[in-house]
């Protein structure tokens, strides 16, 4: 079983990681790997650029494979936003609560039809050189409803309604919600390519 460190201290994406991946893979999150206090600015203008600056700097530190993934909620309305900034749309130290209130509050009044928006997730796998790095994405398509439901997952998924279900990601449970989603997507991309190389 091969072990690879994700740059990443968020228990709730490293749980998904693992659940979605399976038991052939052991990830371990960075506080595992001994940097509990390693800060990584995320500046890039795009999920790949992000995801590929995390791998390359734990990398850096470790020398071990590392994947990381950038990932976030892109609204058709909105331009694109939240994109990059999905995290923070509400401010630097914001919750998920503030950042679904400010979303609902931008489209405020915007018709069904017009609420497309879509999860993306750039994940950067770096095995032996910085010089070698590969990216996996994925996508999950789906509309902005006016006001929460379901109780599980987390961020967005009380008010992203996926169609073919007809309800939220947070209706829909881990279960399911991990066999469609962004992040699976790429994962499914990330370990194809792994059981081929």
């Amino acid at each position: 079983m091969k072990t690879y460190v994700l740059a990443s201290q968020n228990k709730h994406k490293a749980n998904e990681i693992k659940q979605i991946l399976g038991e052939d893979f052991n990830i371990i999150t960075m506080d595992e790997a001994g940097l509990e206090n390693f800060k990584i600015i995320e500046d890039g203008k795009t999920f790949e650029e992000n995801a590929s600056k995390k791998a390359s700097q734990v990398f850096e530190k470790l020398g071990i494979p590392t994947i990381a993934d950038d990932s976030g909620l892109c609204v058709e309305y909105l331009g694109g936003r939240p994109g990059i900034y999905t995290a923070r749309f509400a401010g630097e130290n914001a919750t998920d609560e503030m950042n679904i209130n400010k979303l609902l509050s931008e489209l405020e009044g915007v018709e069904f039809e017009k609420r497309r928006a879509e999860f993306v997730c750039a994940i950067a796998l770096i095995e032996r050189s910085l010089a070698d790095i590969k990216i996996f994405k994925g996508i999950c398509p789906g509309y902005i409803i006016t006001e929460r439901r379901g109780n599980s997952g987390f961020g967005y998924d009380p008010v992203f309604y996926y169609p073919e279900y007809k309800a939220t990601l947070a209706e829909i449970g881990d279960n399911i919600k991990n066999k469609i989603s962004h992040r699976y997507k790429a994962l499914k991309n990330f370990s194809e390519y792994l059981k081929m190389s």
